[in-house]
């Protein structure tokens, strides 16, 4: 586990972003930046190409996955022992909930709504984690 200071990293990097995210949607934030890509296929299918294109919504990505995992993979400010177990079961609860979650939006979603939920779930498992884990340890914490 990484120590308290980065879960403080990790609520930064997350509001950051969804400021990011409401400036890209509201006020159409852009920045196009060279990139190297493995794969491109754009307008037709490219290898290892390096073009220009918008990196915003990349950074913003980046910026929910690692905020997100930073709060998820930081101890609390006061670890106590039973949080270990609190947070096995958060995991258990966590990956059944996300299964779930991933197999009814296949089953059921299609085209562009599909594509949305794709990118949410780049994100889904650490914010399902991150509220169970809290929702159990603040039950722990109001039993005597």
């Amino acid at each position: 586990m990484l120590s308290f200071k980065w879960k403080i990293a990790g609520y930064t990097i997350a509001v950051l972003s969804a400021i990011l995210t409401v400036l890209y949607f509201a006020a159409g934030f852009r920045f196009e930046i060279p990139v190297f890509a493995i794969v491109s296929s754009y307008r037709e299918i490219k290898f290892l190409s390096i073009f220009s294109t918008n990196f915003a919504d990349e950074t913003i990505l980046l910026g929910f996955i690692s905020g997100f995992a930073l709060i998820a993979f930081s101890k609390e400010r006061k670890e106590l022992d039973i949080y270990r177990e609190i947070r096995v079961n958060a995991l258990i609860k966590a990956v059944v909930i996300y299964t779930l979650f991933l197999i009814i939006s296949v089953l059921f979603l299609y085209g562009s709504v599909f594509m949305g939920i794709a990118i949410l779930n780049l994100v889904l498992p650490f914010v399902l984690y991150i509220l169970i884990f809290n929702i159990l340890k603040f039950r722990a914490q109001r039993e005597p």
